[in-house]
């Protein structure tokens, strides 16, 4: 007998969610050979509270198509150079060139979320940053560059069943960080943080997108699909490639030499 295809309640069955975003990863290499072809600017943003699943998103863009045009940032806190420099500074660095997509895992937003709510910058300053935020945003798009940001809603009870499995899952502790913790504790502080974000710079020429992220296949799907709905991309035409002949051996003889082979343990 095959395999069972897991399905959980109310959601896809593995085989059903692998069919769709195989689907999905075709459109994502017409996407990434027209940007290339096209010179086109993209950047993608992905805001949510820790364990809402961006990562898993990020990992199901990118993970069919080239790392030289899907480019992932994820900085690590800023060192004191870079906290004396202007803050965007650090950001702007890596936005895109022509023929580039930058993902963003985290970006900085970081100012009105995380350094707010712990502190790490005051009120004052996170609302100023806020007021900022959209003239900068509308210069990226002056610039040609196509802005996205998606933020990942996932409700309490979803987040403790996974902050719980970071701690339990030897392949996932490094996910959990002491900032997690504080974090999970200030639920509603995130939430007012997330507000007032949304308030300032939800503008017409670069919206917020919200997607529900307590089913993690559901919302890589939706993500995937809502952004290739709203880009105007078309197919490249290309040739079918076909192998030529290989050569053959000529005088050539395989060297008698003690290669040090890795142990066949599986």
């Amino acid at each position: 007998m095959g395999k069972k295809s897991k399905k959980r309640e109310g959601g896809l069955s593995d085989k059903q969610y692998a069919k769709q975003l195989k689907k999905l990863h075709v459109e994502l290499v017409k996407l990434q050979e027209w940007v290339k072809h096209e010179g086109v600017k993209i950047c993608i943003v992905f805001e949510g509270r820790d364990g809402a699943g961006k990562g898993g998103v990020i990992k199901a863009i990118t993970e069919r198509v080239s790392p030289r045009v899907f480019r992932v940032v994820a900085l690590p806190a800023p060192n004191d150079r870079e906290r004396s420099q202007m803050y965007i500074q650090r950001y702007i660095t890596h936005f895109p060139a022509a023929g580039e997509v930058v993902i963003f895992d985290r970006s900085w937003y970081n100012r009105a979320g995380v350094e707010r709510v712990l502190g790490f910058t005051d009120d004052a300053t996170a609302d100023k940053f806020l007021t900022m935020v959209p003239l900068v945003e509308k210069a990226m798009i002056d610039s040609g560059i196509i802005l996205f940001k998606y933020w990942l809603e996932v409700s309490p009870e979803e987040q403790t069943r996974r902050l719980e499995g970071r701690i339990t899952d030897g392949r996932k502790t490094w996910k959990l960080s002491p900032m997690d913790l504080l974090s999970y504790n200030r639920w509603y502080d995130y939430s007012r943080a997330r507000d007032k974000m949304f308030e300032a710079t939800d503008t017409d020429f670069a919206p917020w997108y919200v997607a529900g992220s307590n089913d993690k296949q559901k919302a890589r799907l939706n993500i995937i699909s809502h952004l290739l709905s709203k880009i105007p991309y078309v197919e490249i035409p290309r040739e079918e490639p076909v192998l030529p002949e290989r050569q053959g051996p000529g005088d050539y003889v395989e060297p008698d030499y003690p290669y040090r082979h890795v142990p066949e343990k599986y």
